[in-house]
């Protein structure tokens, strides 16, 4: 029986090779996007969202992806420092 893996390691095994684990990880993003950038970003922020190490964040405020643009390194570290590991390697604002 030394084989037996405890629930949560059998729970993250299945998430590490099922689709929805971006899913999962875009909403985590977005659960903590105000703690992480800001009130005032968060606010003018419609969605954030991550595919294959990339952030996707999205805004119809110029200004913000302009200020987001040249927060790139920033925004990852930040990201992946709020989600302990090291899941974003670029951002795309949009």
């Amino acid at each position: 029986m030394s084989d037996a893996i405890s629930l949560g390691e059998a729970l993250k095994k299945f998430l590490e090779k099922s689709r929805i684990k971006n899913d999962i990880q875009s909403l985590q993003i977005e659960d903590h996007w105000e703690k992480i950038m800001g009130e005032t970003i968060a606010k003018f922020t419609d969605r954030v969202e991550i595919r294959n190490g990339t952030l996707f964040i999205y805004t119809a405020v110029a200004p913000l992806k302009n200020e987001l643009m040249f927060q790139k390194e920033l925004i990852v570290q930040r990201v992946n420092e709020s989600i302990g590991e090291n899941l974003v390697r670029e951002v795309v604002v949009s």
